[in-house]
């Protein structure tokens, strides 16, 4: 059974929050994060991604650029910019993309869920990229950036939120990308304790997005329980940050591929070879997005083809099977084009669909890339029915969009 615990959230003034608040660290490179937080002090991204304290080249992973982040991170609460609230509360944190809004409950979830299975996975982690946060939590004695999480959605639960968000918001602005963030204060000491009851009723939650920060929080709460001889199971430290999304309200979007070359085959060629296992129909000219399961658009010598796996191609029953990443990793990228592995081949990357597909023909139209597929986006309830089967998706099969904002509340292990 889940679990849900409330704590006593750092957080910003109201005055700075909106430049304080941050994308995600794994959302950008060194560059893009010392553009984002020019001339900007608050930006938790001095904290979340410390290199950029320091001259272009400097190695991100060095322990000075730890240390760094420490260093911030005090110097931010000596400063009033990061204040710790004075009892355990949840809060929710609703954000808006495109007039949709998402409304997800705040709060610590379990070093022992995640141990036990309770919190579901289904992306493999990296252990270079797994170690990278947790030297970042171990330095700062914190949880920085929260995790994306999902559960089954609660008549209730969702009942109360409604109730709280009609009250005025503790935080409420639209970042520079155009979604709106929006942050409640839970002080009512009866619905806090009602919503950790009807989460110890939810048999299992899932991580959508971070599996990375979830990892790594876990990893550090083992390890020091390891190092406290009087470990009593109440510390801080069993728990991490989370945010919880009802499934029924979260929207995956498309994860695009586009590949460097034909693996020496001629544009004919590879047309031909994509007949024995797809129908493949010319769109023409005019960006050509899938519709359906099991179709996919490529763009390739200045043309979209919509291409149909054919029947027979694919397993309906197979919880992976189905997946039409699995379904182009096999058929084409491996088969034809001799990608065997999607992590360490350097012959493809990877292009969230919040970019649209205008950035995959920009890739190709530019000689950068060769061809470019898009995908139909993976549903919600394929991403529960892997993590309850115990199997784990391709790399980089879905995409949650807007990414959760770091900063506007922070969990310390002590």
């Amino acid at each position: 059974m889940a679990i849900l615990k409330p704590f006593k959230g750092l957080r910003p003034p109201q005055s700075i929050v909106k430049e304080l608040a941050a994308r995600p660290y794994d959302v950008m490179n060194s560059s893009e994060a010392r553009i984002e937080a020019s001339g900007n002090e608050y930006s938790l991204l001095h904290i979340t991604r410390p290199e950029i304290n320091f001259d272009e080249g400097i190695d991100e992973h060095a322990p000075e650029v730890y240390e760094k982040a420490r260093q911030v991170f005090d110097q931010f609460r000596s400063k009033g910019w990061l204040v710790q609230d004075k009892e355990d509360r949840l809060y929710i944190y609703a954000q808006t993309m495109e007039g949709r809004t998402q409304y997800g409950i705040v709060g610590c979830a379990a070093v022992d869920d995640y141990l036990n299975g309770v919190i579901k996975k289904h992306e493999l982690t990296r252990k270079d990229k797994e170690e990278d946060r947790m030297k970042h939590v171990r330095v700062n004695n914190a949880n920085m950036e929260p995790v994306f999480f999902t559960f089954p959605a609660v008549a209730e639960i969702d009942d109360i939120i409604n109730q709280v968000v009609k009250g005025k918001p503790e935080y409420d602005f639209v970042a520079d990308d155009g979604f709106g963030h929006h942050f409640w204060l839970i002080n009512d000491k009866v619905i806090i304790s009602r919503l950790v009851e009807l989460f110890a009723a939810i048999p299992a939650t899932y991580v959508a997005d971070g599996h990375h920060r979830t990892a790594a929080a876990a990893l550090v709460g083992a390890e020091k329980r390891k190092q406290n001889p009087n470990h009593r199971g109440d510390e801080e430290y069993n728990y991490f940050l989370a945010v919880h999304f009802p499934d029924n309200q979260l929207k995956i979007i498309d994860y695009n591929r586009v590949i460097k070359d034909l693996n020496g085959l001629e544009p004919e060629e590879l047309l031909r070879k994509l007949e024995k296992s797809f129908v493949v129909e010319l769109k023409g000219r005019d960006i050509y997005k899938p519709v359906k399961l099991h179709e996919f658009s490529m763009y390739l010598g200045g043309q979209w083809y919509a291409l149909n796996a054919r029947p027979g191609t694919y397993d309906d029953n197979d919880p992976i099977g189905v997946l039409d990443v699995t379904i182009l990793s096999n058929l084409v990228l491996d088969e034809i084009l001799g990608i065997k592995d999607l992590r360490t081949d350097k012959r493809i990357d990877f292009v969230g669909g919040i970019r649209g597909l205008g950035e995959l023909k920009r890739r190709v139209d530019n000689g950068e890339m060769k061809v470019a597929f898009a995908l139909y986006a993976v549903s919600m309830q394929q991403l529960i029915d892997i993590a309850d089967s115990g199997n784990i998706m391709p790399p980089k099969t879905t995409w949650f969009e807007p990414k959760l904002r770091s900063g506007l509340v922070v969990h310390e292990l002590e």
